[in-house]
């Protein structure tokens, strides 16, 4: 539900504005709304469920989203509209990170990864169908369906969480308030100058303030986290890990160059190939159908001949479909959808293919107590990504010529979809970085220093250090420790 909300209205805004009136302006915020919520409030709500629970924190999230649902499918008119878009937000950045922490304590190590197999298939086909579910539910019922379809899942599983779900709490005792206020302002201007960049223009006084100000305060947030707090909420210390740190810049990479494509193939089916959102929706099943079977097999490959080879060899594949789709479509004469369908599916295993085991190593580079956090600030860095790729490749669309007929939208898309392919395979590079296959038996890679191994495996303090594993005292839990 929260990843497909992400794109779900945009198929039905023609429908609300007839209906509840607004201007281009507002009908924008009823998408940006969401996307700012969700973007700029993921790494709170992972720090919520640390310090509060995350299953009560989850069941919280839950919550929230499902009011907002209903609350934006009954609005009188669009501010109330965007209110509500923006609760969603809220629910969904709350519960959210909380997902993955939840199902590394729920799944024995050994089928983790099919498990997050399972997850990334269910969250990329939601990603890349939001406007094939809105243009259905908007054609078929009325653009309130959109909403109100979330609503009796959110009542099922409101109860199912609080009874199913074992509770846990991360390490630290309080909240880091200077430190969640820096990070969460940060991310609202560079977020916000991102998505109105290309609205408003990237020389706006609006845009520029935001990301400056933005930068800044990240920039801050890192100081304050190295060297004022005292229980910081994202310990830099993460980043020295080689994995931690490899799996976060190849996801904000690949985030950019996949949700920019999708943007911009979507709206080729349609502008171009004459498609209804319906239509157009079903033929991207190739690229977002395939996850459900190739996740799943991924993670379980990834389980057995470790995640590397697995991440770089998806994301060399989704670049080159990228671009193989932008030689097609600028080298016919007329519009076919049938030479595009490899080029789609290519894209679609190389997308199924990174995200089950790039899930896993992020839990695994981490300790237990830290894999709220580290989930919530690996989704925050995606969706900064997200809305980036938007940015990034609608503005080089934009000064090709943009989309005024057929011919210069083809024209315009092709180097933008080369950037995009660009983009994607400098995220494969970045998986080159991460650590090889360990060693069958092996545990995550957060307890795999030597020293740790020798307390465990009599010998193993012979093995090699590997470049970014946490030291030992940062590696036993402070209980084990005092034991």
């Amino acid at each position: 539900m929260a990843a497909l909300d992400n794109l779900v209205v945009t198929t039905a805004l023609p429908s609300i504005r007839e209906e509840l009136g607004g201007g281009l302006s507002d009908l924008e915020w009823t998408v940006s709304a969401y996307t700012l919520s969700f973007a700029v409030l993921l790494m709170f709500g992972a720090v919520l469920g640390d310090r509060f629970g995350r299953r009560r924190m989850f069941v919280v999230g839950l919550s929230l989203f499902t009011a907002g649902s209903a609350a934006a499918a009954l609005s009188p008119g669009i501010g109330a509209l965007i209110a509500a878009r923006a609760v969603q937000g809220v629910g969904a950045a709350v519960s959210m990170p909380l997902t993955l922490t939840l199902l590394t304590a729920a799944i024995p190590a050994v089928k983790r990864g099919m498990a997050f197999g399972i997850w990334a298939g269910v969250n990329g086909l939601a990603i890349a169908t939001g406007p094939l579910v809105g243009g259905t539910l908007t054609e078929n019922l009325s653009w309130q369906w959109i909403f109100w379809v979330n609503v009796p899942v959110g009542v099922v599983l409101i109860p199912l969480a609080a009874w199913r779900l074992r509770e846990s709490r991360g390490a630290s005792p309080a909240l880091d308030a200077v430190g969640t206020v820096l990070v969460s302002l940060g991310l609202f201007g560079v977020v916000l100058g991102l998505i109105r960049g290309n609205p408003d223009g990237w020389t706006s006084p609006l845009v520029l303030g935001a990301l400056t100000g933005g930068a800044l305060l990240l920039l801050a947030f890192v100081r304050y986290e190295q060297r004022g707090a005292k229980h910081p909420m994202l310990p830099m210390r993460l980043f020295r890990n080689r994995t931690f740190t490899a799996v976060n810049a190849s996801g904000l990479l690949m985030s950019l160059g996949m949700f920019g494509s999708i943007f911009l193939i979507s709206q080729h089916l349609q502008t171009v190939g004459g498609y209804t959102p319906q239509e157009a929706g079903v033929r991207m099943l190739p690229w977002t159908g395939v996850g459900l079977i190739v996740a799943p097999l991924a993670g379980i490959l990834a389980d057995r001949f470790g995640g590397r080879p697995i991440v770089v060899l998806g994301l060399t594949l989704q670049g080159v479909g990228l671009a193989l789709y932008a030689v097609i479509n600028t080298g016919m004469d007329h519009y076919a959808y049938g030479p595009v369908v490899p080029a789609v599916v290519m894209c679609g295993v190389g997308m199924s293919m990174y995200f089950a085991p790039t899930a896993a190593m992020v839990m695994d580079s981490v300790r237990p107590e830290e894999q709220g956090i580290a989930s919530g600030a690996n989704n925050a860095l995606r969706e900064v990504g997200g809305a980036l790729g938007v940015a990034v490749l609608a503005a080089v669309f934009s000064e090709q010529g943009g989309d005024g007929t057929a011919g210069t939208f083809v024209h315009a898309m092709g180097p933008a979809l080369y950037v995009g392919a660009a983009v994607v395979l400098a995220a494969g590079a970045c998986g080159l970085l991460l650590p090889g296959r360990r060693k069958p038996g092996g545990r995550p890679a957060v307890t795999e220093s030597p020293a740790v191994a020798a307390l465990v495996e009599p010998g193993a303090a012979a093995a090699p250090v590997e470049s970014g594993t946490p030291a030992v005292e940062d590696a036993v839990p402070a209980e084990v420790s005092k034991a």
